[in-house]
């Protein structure tokens, strides 16, 4: 079978305390073109993992503490966990096995005796797929679009590169992690039980966080804006020579709300909203709502 790549070295870490496994595995991968890492015990595949940033791992579920399946969840959780698809590839044959293995953040699982024609042939599905995700998500950060998902629980499950820079820095000042707060919690709740059009912005030190969707999976779908530059209206009033509440009203606007919504949100009637869009629209120099809209979204996805 060729290589995976031919215009790079696509790189395997396969994870097991066998070296006979060890062994014959990686001497298959390199066989064909693969640059393989090898890692005899949990601890280390994770290291390897976050230094390295493998393209795809191979795990076995046996292991010393961590076992396989919480080295894999360990791997999959936080803002920074690995892209990798993780295989398992394991001695336990079991349903309960097979379920626990893919919950726990894996996307295969082999059973040994391995065949290596069959590992060859998942491994490349698997990481064509993997950097189908990778690309999507980066092109999110080049159409100016920081998006993060997160569960239930305020625990990020995946993000775009700058949405993930953007978090990490906040944990690097010591702030208190989203998955703590408990307001967030309650925020995530609501945006999977209203419309869209009832939620509001959640503020976390720095941050101010939107609502965009739910994925088919549930996962709640977010946009992360840095507050360094100030708030999402400051900026737009700063950057259509807008009063305070122009400024508020094109920002609720470039979120999607109607003018009904907008005068709800801010305690207004429908009539005042009116009057600040005519004005915003003029001093924008457009004439409906759409291009306001995309104006106003350019300004706040460029800071």
């Amino acid at each position: 079978m060729s290589s995976l790549d031919p215009e790079r070295h696509n790189i395997a870490l396969v994870v097991d305390d066998n070296p006979e496994t060890l062994g014959m595995v990686s001497t298959a991968l390199e066989e064909n073109g693969i640059t393989v890492l090898v890692a005899r015990d949990g601890l280390t595949a994770i290291d390897l993992a976050n230094r390295i940033r493998p393209d795809v791992i191979l795990m076995d579920a046996v292991m010393p503490d961590p076992d396989g399946f919480e080295t894999c969840r360990r791997l999959k959780s936080g803002p920074d966990a690995t892209l990798a698809p993780i295989i398992f590839m394991t001695g336990l044959t079991e349903p309960e096995h097979i379920v626990k293995g893919l919950r726990s953040g894996g996307v295969d699982y082999i059973t040994k005796p391995v065949m290596i024609e069959e590992l060859l042939a998942r491994i490349t599905i698997h990481v064509m797929n993997a950097k189908m995700i990778r690309s999507a998500r980066e092109a999110l950060d080049t159409s100016g679009r920081s998006v993060m998902a997160f569960d239930g629980n305020g625990r990020p499950l995946w993000g775009s590169p700058k949405a993930q820079a953007t978090l990490s820095a906040l944990c690097d000042t010591g702030a208190p992690t989203l998955a703590d707060n408990q307001q967030f919690r309650l925020w995530l709740r609501d945006c999977s039980a209203l419309p869209a059009s009832q939620i509001d912005l959640f503020s976390h030190g720095d941050l101010t966080i939107a609502f965009l969707g739910l994925a088919s999976s549930r996962e709640v779908l977010v946009k992360l804006n840095s507050g360094k530059a100030g708030s999402p209206a400051r900026l737009l009033e700063r950057a259509f020579s807008l009063t305070a509440r122009e400024g508020e009203v094109l920002q609720w606007l470039s979120m999607g709300k109607t003018n009904r919504d907008i005068a709800q949100i801010l305690s207004l009637s429908a009539r005042t909203v009116n009057k600040h869009l005519e004005q915003v629209f003029q001093k924008m120099g457009v004439d409906n709502r759409t291009a306001a809209a995309v104006m106003a979204d350019r300004v706040l996805n460029t800071e």
